[in-house]
């Protein structure tokens, strides 16, 4: 198997941190994405206790791996949703950034996940991701 690291220089960058963007298993075009914050380029978290917007922001990070490797949201093929001190009245925030996420593409399978916590106190989501890159 050969892995191939992906780190898009229009996302912040990861690898000072000790992981990077993405990782594809070029054997069978499987691309593994590490979880998504709502961090900008610049390490701004995007939305502050706007759980929609930081939701917005991590699936736009999700968005420019994809687009690096030339694969699209119709190549996800599983997300894991985290979500800080989850309750059922979050769903609909973060359901709905995911209809517009998504669009007219039929979502991929996602298991959401409360946690106490994620990596820095002001995150309030985190999204990983698995695709496979289109053939051709």
């Amino acid at each position: 198997m050969t892995a191939k690291r992906i780190n898009p220089a229009s996302l912040y960058e990861s690898t000072r941190f000790g992981f990077s963007h993405a990782a594809l298993d070029e054997a069978t075009g499987t691309l593994h994405l590490a979880g998504q914050v709502a961090w900008d380029k610049d390490y701004n978290v995007v939305g502050g206790d706007d759980l929609a917007a930081q939701t917005r922001q991590a699936l736009a990070n999700i968005k420019t791996v994809l687009d690096e490797t030339g694969a699209g949201v119709g190549d996800l093929l599983r997300l894991r949703t985290l979500i800080v001190n989850y309750d059922m009245s979050k769903l609909e925030a973060v359901g709905g950034e995911l209809a517009a996420f998504y669009g007219d593409v039929l979502p991929a399978p996602n298991t959401i996940v409360g946690v106490q916590a994620l990596a820095l106190p002001d995150f309030l989501i985190e999204i990983e991701a698995v695709a496979v890159l289109p053939k051709g």
